[in-house]
C-alpha cells in the first residue's frame, strides 16, 4: 500500500506570532489501524478505510455477526483491557482474543480464545460505545472515538483517520529542565504538582525528577503553570514572549487614553469563535475589553496574571468551554493562589475570574457586567526577561510596587510555591540533611561553622526538607514576603563547633558531642572500663584513629551476649513457679 510522505501538522497554532522557532517532535505513521467495535458498523467503517490504511477489526462480545462475503481485512474478537502509547505507537492488551473459524456460515464463529494478546498499531478508531481507552481521550492524537449510534460522528472519524498516514510534526509544548525539578530526593517524594494535574498521563516519575512524553503531551500547559521551580515551562510561546505581547497590548491601550482595561484570555478554537459570533450577530466586545489569544487557557500561570495587573489591567477574565475537554484543576489552583495576593495588595473587587460558556451572547453579557475598578496611577512597564521563575519574581515585585495598598507579607493557601521554613531550634541537631535535600538551594550551610541558613526567595515549599528531617522539627509556612529578595539568607540556627581535645581542630556541633558523651559514658560496654574511652568521641577523625591504634582498642571485645531465651526456658520457669 502506498504511503504518503507529506508533513502534516497535527495542531497548527495561529494565535500568536512566534518570536522563535517552536521545538517539534516528529513521528511516522504507517497507517496500521485497529477499528474497535461491537457489530457490523465497525466492519462498515473498516471497509471505507481499507483502500487507504492497513486495517484490522476487533469486535468485542460479538452477537449474531454476519461474516463478510469477501474477507479483505482481518476480523477478530476480543475486549481491550489495557491501552498505552501514542500516535504511531499504540500498544493494546486484548482479553478473550480469538480468530474467526473458517467454517462460519450464518453467523461468524470464533476459535478458542485467550487472554493477554497484544496488538500494536499506529491508529485506533474506537466505535465500541464503551468507556474511552485513554484519559482525556479528546486530546490523544491518533485515538479517534465516535458514538456508533451517530453516523455523522462515525463518518467524521473515518475521514480523519484516512489522512493520518505519513510523517508528522507535533509541537513540543513544554520545555523541561530536569536538573531543577523538585520531584524527589533520595527516594523521598516532594513536589508532584505536574503528576497530579496532567490530564493525558504524559508525565511519569523518573528518579529525582519527572519525565514528559512529548508524543502524549496535548499541550494543556497545566504542568508549566503549576511548576514551582520553572523546570517545566510552556514553549508555545515562552512566558517572556507572552508577557511581551501583554505589555505591548496594555501599554498602547493606556497611552491612547483607554481606561479600565479588561484583559480577556481566549483560545482560538473556542474563545476566538465566540468573539467572532458576537461581532457578527451581536454588539461585539465592550470597548475596554482587550482579547489576547493563547494556545490553551490552562497555560496561564501566576506570572502572567501578576504582570497583567502590574501593566494596568483593571480586571482579567479567562474564557472556558461550558464543558472543558479535560480537568482544569490547575487553572483553578492558579486563580486561588492569585486572589489572596491581589486582595492583600489592595486590588479589591472581582478582579480575576473565568467565563465558562459556549454562548457568545452570554460572553458579552458577562463582560458588560464587570464594574470599573480603580486605575493604577503609574502602571509598570518592565521588560520580561529570563526563565519562568525569574519572570514570576520580577512580575510580583513590580505588582507590589504599583499596588494600591502594598503589604510586605501576604498569607497564601497551603500548596503555594512561596513561603518560609521554620524549625524547632531546641530539637534541631544541625545534621543538615535538609540542606542536601533542598533542590533550589533555599537551605544552605556554612562550611566554616555549624549553621543552617534559609533564603526565602528561593523556597518553593516542595516539602522535601520536612520529609527528610530525622528529628521532624521542620514546618512550612506558605506566604509571599516581598522583602525576601532584598534580605538574602537568614540564619535559622547556629552553634559553636566542638574543638578536638588533641589538635584543637573544629569539628561537629558542640551540643551534639556533649549529648553523645553523656549518653555513652558509663552506659555502653565500650566506655565502662576506661575513663579515657569517652575522649575518643571528643577527637576529630584523624586523632581518633591515632588514639585507637595507640591504645590497642579491640572493637570486637564486647562481653559475651546472654544466651537467647527459648520457649523451654519460659515453660521451665512457669513450672517452677507453680511448684513454689
Amino acid at each position: 500500500m502506498a504511503r504518503s510522505s507529506a508533513k502534516v501538522r497535527l495542531a497548527p497554532i495561529t494565535a500568536y506570532s512566534k518570536t522563535q522557532p517552536t521545538p517539534e517532535a516528529s513521528g511516522p505513521s504507517e497507517g496500521v489501524t485497529l477499528v474497535y467495535g461491537r457489530d457490523e458498523r465497525a466492519i462498515e467503517a473498516a471497509t471505507l478505510l481499507a483502500d487507504h490504511l492497513d486495517v484490522t477489526v476487533l469486535i468485542t462480545r460479538p452477537k449474531d455477526l454476519a461474516p463478510p462475503r469477501v474477507t479483505t481485512f482481518p476480523v477478530v474478537k476480543g475486549t481491550i483491557s489495557a491501552a498505552k502509547g501514542h500516535f504511531g505507537a499504540f500498544e493494546l492488551t486484548v482479553d478473550d482474543y480469538a480468530a474467526p473459524a473458517p467454517s462460519s456460515r450464518g453467523a461468524m464463529a470464533f476459535g478458542p480464545s485467550r487472554h493477554g494478546a497484544v496488538s500494536r498499531c499506529d491508529l485506533v478508531v474506537d466505535l465500541s460505545g464503551g468507556a474511552p481507552l485513554f484519559p482525556a481521550h479528546d486530546l490523544r492524537d491518533g485515538y479517534l472515538r465516535a458514538d456508533p449510534d451517530d453516523p455523522a460522528a462515525m463518518l467524521a472519524a473515518v475521514l480523519k483517520a484516512r489522512d493520518l498516514v505519513g510523517g508528522f510534526d507535533k509541537p513540543r509544548y513544554v520545555d523541561f529542565t530536569p536538573e531543577i525539578c523538585a520531584h524527589s530526593r533520595s527516594k523521598i517524594v516532594g513536589c508532584r504538582r505536574c503528576l497530579d494535574l496532567c490530564p493525558t498521563s504524559a508525565i511519569a516519575p523518573a528518579g529525582d525528577h519527572v519525565a514528559i512524553d512529548d508524543k502524549i503531551c496535548a499541550g494543556c500547559g497545566q504542568c508549566a503553570a503549576a511548576c514551582p521551580t520553572g523546570a517545566a515551562s510552556y514553549a508555545l510561546p515562552p512566558a517572556d514572549a507572552l508577557m511581551g505581547k501583554l505589555r505591548t497590548l496594555l501599554t498602547v491601550y493606556l497611552e491612547a487614553g483607554g481606561v479600565s482595561p479588561v484583559l480577556l484570555f481566549v483560545d482560538e478554537s473556542h474563545g476566538g469563535a465566540l468573539i467572532d459570533a458576537l461581532a457578527r450577530h451581536g454588539d461585539g466586545l465592550p470597548a475596554n475589553v482587550l482579547p489576547l489569544a493563547v494556545n490553551e487557557i490552562t497555560q496561564i500561570g501566576l506570572e502572567t496574571i501578576a504582570a497583567a495587573f502590574a501593566y494596568g489591567a483593571a480586571a482579567v477574565r479567562l474564557v472556558l468551554r461550558a464543558r472543558p475537554h479535560h480537568d482544569i484543576a490547575g487553572l483553578r489552583a492558579t486563580i486561588a493562589l492569585a486572589e489572596p495576593i491581589l486582595a492583600g495588595l489592595g486590588f479589591l473587587g472581582e478582579r480575576l475570574g473565568t467565563i465558562e460558556t459556549d454562548d457568545p451572547f452570554a460572553l458579552g453579557e458577562a463582560l458588560r457586567s464587570i464594574e470599573p475598578s480603580g486605575e493604577l496611577p503609574v502602571p509598570a512597564s518592565f521588560l520580561p526577561v529570563g526563565g519562568k521563575r525569574d519572570v514570576l519574581r520580577f512580575a510580583l515585585r513590580e505588582l507590589h510596587r504599583v499596588a494600591p495598598t502594598p503589604a510586605d507579607i501576604v498569607a497564601l493557601p497551603v500548596g503555594a510555591p512561596f513561603g518560609a521554613v521554620e524549625i524547632d531550634i531546641e530539637g534541631c541537631t544541625l545534621c543538615l540533611s535538609c540542606v542536601s535535600a533542598c533542590p533550589t538551594g533555599a537551605l544552605s550551610d556554612n562550611p566554616e561553622r555549624p549553621m543552617l541558613r534559609f533564603a526565602e526567595d528561593a523556597c518553593v515549599q516542595c516539602g522535601l526538607c520536612k520529609a527528610t528531617c530525622p528529628e521532624k522539627v521542620i514546618s512550612l509556612t506558605p506566604r509571599l514576603d516581598f522583602r525576601a529578595a532584598g534580605i538574602g539568607a537568614r540564619v535559622l540556627k547556629e552553634e559553636e563547633p566542638f574543638h578536638c581535645i588533641r589538635c584543637d581542630k573544629p569539628f561537629g556541633v558542640k551540643s551534639t558531642i556533649e549529648r553523645v558523651v553523656a549518653q555513652l559514658e558509663g552506659q555502653h560496654w565500650m566506655y565502662q572500663h576506661s575513663a579515657t574511652r569517652t575522649d575518643i568521641v571528643k577527637m576529630c577523625e584523624n586523632c581518633r584513629v591515632a588514639a585507637v591504634t595507640a591504645e590497642g582498642f579491640d572493637p570486637y571485645g564486647a562481653p559475651a551476649r546472654p544466651k537467647p531465651r527459648t520457649t523451654d526456658d519460659y515453660l521451665r520457669e512457669r513450672e517452677q513457679s507453680s511448684k513454689n
